[in-house]
């Protein structure tokens, strides 16, 4: 049957898709609002806001709220993301009424009550805490601040404990009210739904929501690219090497992706062929490719002991300088055939595929099908990746590290290697 998608008198639009002979729906409400759209004095708002969301509404006390949708074996969450929020649930498809009224109650009347505010504040600091002391997840924080230095899009999503603690009730009202309006939400439903019914249900409870969102375009972003290092007494050292990718809307997206993909996207990849297969050099290496609005990053990350630090680097250099010389096409196909397969498994995940749809309605306006990015996929060529490769591994590096990093080449030397330096190049060459 494919996605359905309807338009509310307010501007609210509507998407599903039936999957047959699923009896749950996965079902949520998207928001093009996330950690970039905070104010200088907001740092973490909005990671806040959505823990709050749960904690009662008029109607609802936090407790109410877990239990009526655990009452019907369902389950709801939230998630924030540097340009996006999420509210969802899952249920049993008799059950999506109570679901929709549950989640419009939150959007629509929730209370913020300060003592609640209290306790949750007190939670984040411990997560923040948490994150700082794991330090695969510290050394992507590291990595974004220093890829986009001085920029909302940098900034962690779980803000500092300063800015944590001063929030109040009122910011987390103005921020919603600021930041939620039905122009730069969409809800969808995929799984068992009928997709009038579904429309009918979310009338009730979103069609009179605020029509326009009094939002500030954040800034366009500016890669920075740089260096950071944090040296701690660990057994092993946690090291991100990335450059400026590129936004979602641009020709070179998924191009991109594959490319990643050939680099580090699993066990048959150059990376982990040549740095943890050949080499023993590292436990963990994989290539990654996130896009935003208005930009991107490309990076590769990579777990190793103290004494292989020195070795590794130039390594993955090497395999990265590789790519723009030649990719066959066997891996080429071999990358399509994943990226295909990972589209194709999503269908067989309800809550997979309603997140798929609403990232596609909000970045692009309209569901994009299998097909469509199939057919992509399949006018990528060798060449394509190849010429991406020389240019996307010329720009300036970001280098972020975290454990005992003392052995790790300097950043000017690993600036210059990528870029042919030739004394710097024989220094680092494997």
């Amino acid at each position: 049957m494919g996605v359905e998608v309807s338009r509310l008198s307010n501007g609210l639009t509507v998407a599903t898709e039936t999957l047959p002979h699923i009896e749950s729906v996965a079902l949520g409400v998207w928001v093009k609002s996330g950690a970039r759209n905070e104010r200088d004095d907001e740092h973490g708002l909005a990671h806040l806001l959505e823990h709050m969301a749960f904690k009662g509404t008029g109607s609802r006390n936090a407790w109410k709220i877990a239990s009526e949708i655990e009452d019907v074996g369902g389950e709801i969450n939230a998630a924030t993301s540097v340009e996006t929020t999420s509210f969802y649930a899952r249920v049993l498809k008799d059950d999506v009424p109570l679901a929709v009224d549950i989640l419009a109650d939150i959007l629509t009347d929730s209370k913020f009550d300060p003592h609640e505010l209290e306790r949750e504040q007190h939670v984040i600091l411990q997560e923040i805490g948490a994150a700082h002391d794991t330090p695969d997840d510290i050394v992507f924080d590291r990595f974004t601040e220093t890829a986009f230095r001085d920029q909302t899009l940098g900034r962690s999503i779980l803000g500092t404990p300063e800015t944590v603690k001063s929030f109040t009730s009122a910011q987390l009202h103005n921020f919603i009210e600021r930041q939620y309006g039905a122009d730069r939400m969409v809800v969808v439903a995929a799984g068992g739904v009928r997709h009038d019914d579904f429309v009918r249900e979310v009338e009730k409870r979103l069609g009179t929501f605020r029509p326009n969102a009094q939002v500030e375009a954040p800034h366009n972003a500016t890669y920075t690219g740089g260096d950071y290092r944090e040296k701690r007494d660990l057994m092993d050292a946690q090291i991100v090497l990335g450059f400026e990718g590129r936004a979602y809307h641009v020709r070179d997206f998924y191009a991109s992706q594959v490319l990643s993909m050939i680099l580090g996207g699993g066990m048959s990849s150059r990376l982990f062929q040549e740095v943890r297969e050949k080499r023993g050099l590292c436990y963990s290496v994989y290539a990654f490719h996130w896009g935003f609005s208005d930009t991107g990053v490309f990076g590769v990350h990579a777990a190793t002991g103290k004494s292989d630090i020195s070795k590794l680097v130039p390594v993955i250099i090497q395999e990265l300088q590789r790519a723009g010389e030649s990719i066959s096409q066997e891996e080429l196909n071999r990358a399509r055939a994943q990226y295909r397969a990972g589209l194709m498994m999503s269908h067989e995940s309800a809550a997979a595929r309603a997140s798929q749809i609403a990232r596609q309605m909000l970045l692009f306006g309209r569901p994009i099908g299998t097909e469509e990015l199939v057919d992509r996929l399949s006018k990528l060529t060798i060449e394509r990746l190849t010429d991406l490769s020389s240019r996307l591994f010329s720009t300036r590096p970001t280098v972020a590290a975290v454990g005992p990093v003392g052995s790790l080449p300097a950043f000017d030397a690993i600036s210059d290697s990528l870029t042919g330096a030739a004394p710097v190049a024989r220094k680092l060459a494997v």
